[in-house]
């Protein structure tokens, strides 16, 4: 778990009991947007939107090293070849880099991607990304084609809360079935949508959650953990992780 914290920010729990193990410490980091692990190269990625560069340690947190993106980072996957996907607001690309940090393709998103917050490749080669901030008039997540340039489904369009509707989409989960899990953040649920992105159902819904919905990481046993936060006056008060089964 990645906190928002100047010293030792990443915390390490126990599956079983959800007990602390020990803390990472993350050298010279300045804005915290989003980590990933890689269980193939036994590392975690951590994406700094400040300095625009990728924190690199391995799972014992030694060894850190980082490399720029040179774009504002915003969400990280890993896909199956092992490399380290970095999606970026502006342009609205995606970053595939190998895990030690060297550029090996850049992929630019089609127009109607505005503000891609996250992307996650597919086994078919292919992406889903979800998009949408604030003030965008459409929110929604895309599949969009291996080389970038063509829309294959959508999911969303107006900003609004009804089933075809996100209000900030902000980070995605794909299931062994390449079912789409999306956290729906102002309507504060997370959809379950099917591998051609049509609404299924709410897999947690505002009631199973005390704040917003804002990471989502999907285990092999299909337990999803749902990292929310609580505000109170524009600033965060708490925060935890909450584990569902879908």
């Amino acid at each position: 778990m990645l906190r928002n914290k100047e010293h030792n920010p990443v915390e390490v729990y126990d599956i079983i009991n959800y007990h602390l193990q020990r803390c990472l410490a993350v050298p010279i980091c300045r804005g915290f947007a989003d980590m990933t692990s890689c269980e193939h190269h036994l590392c975690i990625y951590i994406a700094d939107s400040v300095v625009k560069c990728i924190h690199r340690l391995d799972s014992q947190g030694k060894a850190a090293t980082q490399w720029p993106v040179n774009d504002r980072p915003q969400g990280l996957s890993v896909n199956t070849a092992y490399n380290l996907l970095v999606t970026c607001f502006l342009p609205p690309k995606i970053k595939e880099f190998s895990s030690h940090g060297y550029p090996l393709r850049e992929i630019t998103l089609p127009d109607d991607v505005i503000n891609p917050r996250h992307a996650i490749q597919l086994t078919s080669g292919q992406f889903v990304v979800c998009h949408g901030r604030e003030g965008d008039p459409v929110h929604g997540v895309c599949m969009i084609s291996a080389h970038g340039r063509q829309i294959v489904h959508s999911h969303g369009g107006q900003r609004g809360s009804s089933t075809g509707q996100c209000k900030v989409p902000i980070r995605l989960a794909v299931h062994s079935s390449e079912c789409v899990l999306v956290a729906d953040y102002w309507n504060r649920r997370v959809k379950l949508l099917s591998p051609t992105l049509s609404y299924i159902r709410d897999a947690v819904t505002s009631d199973m959650l005390k704040g917003w919905p804002r990471r989502l990481c999907l285990d092999k046993q299909s337990h999803l953990y749902v990292a929310e936060n609580e505000y109170k006056d524009g600033l965060c008060t708490a925060g935890r992780v909450v584990v569902f089964s879908v």
